[in-house]
């Protein structure tokens, strides 16, 4: 029954033209990227810059995380907001949520059913981003295995399980996020209200974490943990701020889940 629940809301969210839309411009996106640095790697300027920037250039593997780490301080999350939005919300704004709020089913379950299509979707968008980040990089820049920003070089291989690491890192981000939009989206009937509130949170976020004056504030973030998930590319890895950033999501997670629970239990038919 569960199952069928699950199949039946991820085939749902996939038929929906937004999503459609949404997942094409998502995977423009390391097509753009690959093909910008390609065309701009005779421009002396073009192969320098901090971080990800200064290896990328001839490096193929390394912009499947480049493309991810840059759509992850806006783009991804308002993939995540529209998902989350269309799942409480927009079921509400099209009359369907009340069927599904009076059926023989626990509130909680719908709950989970609507949270497990935002991260099958959430999984299936940002693998999706990789591949074809390491097609189009590969295509473009080349690869000779992945170098690192420590320096060194990794095999094909290993390079291939930064990539999927990366992916459940970002994954998990992306469905804190949703998850707190869902928290928003069971209180509204307006998606707009929710991509709105999601998105507004998301910058101004980014907007307090650059006041040092707040530096007490600041790990409490959610988007202060983004740029600790880039020590993925550091051979070793350290694990320190993969840890904490992965920690302070799953606060998020625990609280927008918690939050929309005890909305959508109290909510009348």
């Amino acid at each position: 029954m569960i199952t069928r629940q699950f199949g039946s809301e991820v085939r749902w969210m996939l038929r929906r033209p937004r999503t459609i839309i949404g997942l094409f411009g998502l995977v423009l996106v390391p097509i753009i990227i690959s093909f910008g640095i390609w065309t701009a790697g005779d421009d002396e300027s073009g192969g320098g810059g901090p971080g990800l920037a200064a290896i990328i250039q001839g490096n193929g593997l390394v912009v499947p995380i480049f493309t991810l780490f840059l759509s992850l301080n806006l783009l991804l999350p308002l993939v995540a907001s529209i998902w989350a939005a269309d799942g409480l919300a927009g079921e509400a704004q099209h009359g369907t949520l009340r069927g599904l709020l009076v059926a023989p089913v626990s509130r909680v379950r719908l709950l989970f059913v609507k949270l497990f299509g935002l991260t099958a979707m959430s999984l299936f968008a940002v693998t999706l981003m990789a591949v074809v980040g390491i097609i189009a990089g590969t295509a473009f820049l080349g690869s000779d295995g992945m170098m690192t920003l420590s320096g060194t070089t990794l095999g094909t291989g290993e390079g291939l399980l930064r990539i999927a690491l990366f992916i459940v890192l970002v994954t998990f981000q992306m469905v804190s996020i949703g998850a707190v939009a869902l928290a928003v989206s069971a209180t509204t009937e307006h998606p707009l209200v929710v991509q709105a509130a999601t998105m507004t949170t998301i910058i101004v976020f980014q907007v307090l974490s650059q006041f040092p004056s707040l530096d007490w504030l600041h790990p409490f973030l959610i988007t202060t943990g983004f740029p600790g998930l880039i020590d993925v590319m550091r051979d070793p890895i350290p694990l320190g701020q993969i840890w904490d950033s992965t920690l302070l999501a799953g606060c998020y997670l625990l609280i927008g889940t918690g939050l929309a629970a005890m909305r959508l239990i109290t909510k009348d038919n």
